[in-house]
């Protein structure tokens, strides 16, 4: 005979798949993926939009997107959902950290990285001042401005060609944590919705 577990774990598993909410839950984690791909690959410094961007995702993720009832196996339906459901949320954290990163040196310290992107941001302001040389004597402030905006962006995607390096460890490691407590909550909800199953009363 069955195990009262097995069977319980059979009927969330028959109740938890398919069904019309299928193809809407992928479009969901589709969206996701398109949107913080997007963002991902676009040139330039990690600017705050992303992090807005970011934090909408994971809001549409989390409210809308249901997994499966828990199932134990490496194969299972819940098991495959859960590691794509892991990964793009931990791409949308990624996403929404990125500025942060950029910028903040105590969350982010890049050892050395920070004061060569500034030698960098240095050496572009000059080469700005190079190349405007004749408007030193014609408008002074305007040179300064281009000098100082020059070496803005230039530091700037410095920093965020670092932080776009190092983004997919600080993703993995936000995967990793979802994916182990989502997990954890959906095992133990699973295992207490079976113990009244197990709890047949005896008949004398």
């Amino acid at each position: 005979m069955d195990n009262p577990d097995t069977r319980q774990f059979r009927k969330s598993t028959s109740a938890g798949t398919g069904g019309p909410g299928a193809p809407a839950q992928a479009g969901i984690i589709g969206m996701g993926l398109a949107a913080v791909m997007t963002i991902a690959l676009a040139q330039g410094s990690w600017e705050w939009f992303a992090a807005y961007i970011g934090v909408t995702l994971l809001a549409v993720i989390f409210s809308a997107y249901r997994l499966p009832p828990w199932t134990p196996g490496l194969r299972s339906a819940y098991t495959q959902n859960l590691v794509a459901y892991s990964l793009v949320v931990g791409l949308c954290v990624a996403i929404t950290l990125a500025p942060m990163l950029q910028r903040s040196a105590w969350l982010f310290p890049m050892p050395g990285t920070r004061s060569d992107c500034r030698e960098m941001g240095r050496y572009e302001s000059l080469q700005t001042e190079a190349a405007l040389a004749d408007l030193a004597g014609r408008d002074g402030a305007a040179l300064a401005f281009a000098r100082e905006s020059q070496r803005h962006v230039a530091t700037a995607d410095c920093l965020a060609a670092t932080t776009t390096r190092w983004l997919p460890l600080y993703g993995l490691g936000a995967a990793v944590l979802a994916g182990l407590g989502t997990w954890s909550v959906g095992r133990t909800r699973a295992l207490r919705q079976a113990e009244p199953a197990t709890r047949t009363p005896r008949r004398g």
